[in-house]
């Protein structure tokens, strides 16, 4: 026990020394022309100082601070890769047209909000758009292979955050992911593409974000040390580090596989915890899983966020949305789906609508949950 004390103060003095940002700092002031600014008070979310669904319960379980989630990676999807592009093509016109994308994703957000809806994932370098697959030949990725940033793939990434902003939502912000990591070419170049993707965050002013380094840092295919458990904090830290640099203050964390309970080296460096619950059919380990999580030596009070499930049984009592509240950790729909444009939110191209049972039944629950009024 004593040891466990002795390196959660070492791990909290070096989270400390390295821009750990306290409630004050986080809750800064929105930058000239924004609305939305994320902050987190001990283990709440807040947005504009105020927690997020404030004073709700449901069930008895507390919805207040809570940051209700869904993973919407594919909203800036594009693909270089000529041999794969013909995949994505759109029913009615026989064609890709990331535009096309972008725009309805937009449209379909204020619907989302109305619903509850508070947060949602995207990343610079997207997600699977087959939803599972074994390899992933495609080419959707923000950086080249230098670490530098792609100017059209920022403008639909500007487009998507800045409605959020508008809405009063946050976006919670992937850079790398394990699929397209290979792009970069070494580790200098994903150390550069950490810091152009931060510093255009800074740039354009946005407080309404979430930065989650990579996703899924302990899968296997990511080809970067830098990227993996041991060695992610660096990245972390160096978020929050280029905030404080620019007096612009910033909340980072990274997100682990479906069913992992983070590293305490990795919860020590973050602002918030993520974890996935991919793979977990019962409820009662989404609940365990929190409650590790909570145990952990380097753990103190900091919100625990799932975004990113894949489970939904919405009309039961007891599912993996409904374990995850009860034990006040927010959670994220991950709707994977299985034919172009029908239905799923990570197939692409994605029908961005709520136009599928099971968006129904998420997006049903969600509002009941929230207490919203659609």
């Amino acid at each position: 026990m004593r040891g466990h004390m002795l390196f959660a103060a070492f791990m909290a003095i070096a989270a400390a020394g390295t821009g750990v940002l306290n409630a004050s700092q986080s809750e800064a002031r929105t930058a000239p022309g924004r609305h939305t600014v994320v902050g987190i008070r001990a283990d709440e979310f807040t947005i504009n100082g105020q927690p997020t669904y404030k004073g709700r319960t449901w069930r008895g379980m507390k919805i207040q601070g809570l940051l209700l989630n869904s993973r919407m990676v594919q909203a800036t999807f594009d693909d270089e890769n000529q041999e794969t592009v013909a995949n994505w093509r759109y029913p009615d016109t026989g064609k890709w047209d990331p535009e096309r994308n972008t725009r309805e994703f937009l449209a379909a957000m204020p619907l989302w909000r109305k619903h509850g809806l508070l947060a949602f994932t995207v990343n610079f370098q997207g997600g699977n758009p087959r939803g599972y697959s074994d390899s992933q030949p495609w080419r959707n990725s923000a950086f080249r292979p230098d670490g530098s940033l792609k100017p059209a793939y920022l403008k639909r990434m500007a487009r998507v955050i800045d409605r959020a902003d508008e809405l009063g939502m946050v976006v919670i912000l992937g850079i790398f992911y394990f699929g397209q990591d290979q792009v970069l070419k070494d580790e200098a170049a994903v150390r550069a593409g950490l810091d152009n993707a931060v510093r255009w965050v800074i740039g354009r002013g946005y407080r309404n974000v979430l930065i989650e380094v990579d996703n899924e840092c302990d899968v296997s295919d990511y080809d970067h040390e830098i990227l993996k458990p041991k060695r992610v904090p660096e990245l972390i830290r160096r978020v929050k580090e280029l905030g404080e640099e620019a007096h612009h203050p910033l909340l980072a964390g990274v997100s682990f596989g479906g069913g992992a309970i983070p590293t305490p080296e990795v919860v020590a460096a973050s602002d918030f915890v993520l974890v996935h619950g991919n793979g977990v059919s019962n409820p009662d380990r989404i609940a365990r899983m929190v409650d590790q999580i909570r145990a952990l030596p380097t753990y103190r009070p900091m919100p625990i966020l799932f975004n990113e499930d894949d489970h939904f049984d919405f009309d039961k009592p007891r599912n993996n949305f409904v374990a995850a509240l009860s034990r006040y950790a927010s959670w994220g729909f991950f709707d994977p789906g299985k034919s172009n444009y029908v239905d799923g939110y990570q197939s692409v191209p994605p029908n961005w609508g709520i136009n599928t049972e099971r968006k129904r039944a998420f997006f049903g629950l969600l509002a009941e949950i929230t207490g919203a009024r659609p």
